[in-house]
């Protein structure tokens, strides 16, 4: 088994979107812990707030396997794909980590450079995994988190009930 974490976004019928997102997860992988959901300003560009958390779970699949996975769940949230990555959206996935492994090819980039870059992605990293190690900087999540300006992307705790 591999542990994987996913960041998971919406600004687009957020909570509806996200609650698909963590259902469908449930359906598939197995250990499944979810973080708390934060709201944010849009990054990037001008648009709604997003709600943000990240999921980790557990699976035998291989990483192109959950790489499908994820867009069949972006189409089930009825997502678009455009050119332009500052968007608004129904929902975003993101692969963040895939157990320790580091890949960048053309199809999968792991571990995800916005864990470092987005408190929205690394705050419910920390939140539910304080202690796992990023696999190229070899810190703790909570490390970074110590480093991290908070400030320049500032969360606000968000509760959906139907989680």
């Amino acid at each position: 088994m591999t542990e994987v974490f996913f960041g998971i976004g919406s600004n687009i019928k957020p909570e509806e979107n996200i609650v698909l997102a963590v259902r469908e997860i449930k359906d598939i992988f197995v250990d499944v812990i979810v973080s708390p959901v934060y709201k944010n300003k849009s990054v990037g560009f001008e648009g709604n707030d997003f709600l943000n958390l990240v999921i980790s779970c557990s699976t035998k699949m291989s990483v192109y396997e959950v790489s499908d996975f994820i867009e069949q769940v972006h189409n089930l949230s009825g997502r678009e794909r455009k050119s332009n990555k500052y968007l608004s959206r129904t929902l975003d996935i993101d692969l963040l980590m895939f157990g320790d492994h580091i890949i960048q090819d053309s199809k999968v980039h792991i571990p995800r450079d916005d864990i470092l870059k987005y408190s929205f992605v690394l705050k419910p990293l920390v939140d539910i995994a304080p202690e796992s190690i990023h696999p190229i900087t070899k810190s703790s999540f909570s490390e970074h988190w110590d480093r991290m300006d908070k400030a320049e992307n500032p969360l606000i705790p968000v509760e959906i009930k139907t989680l």
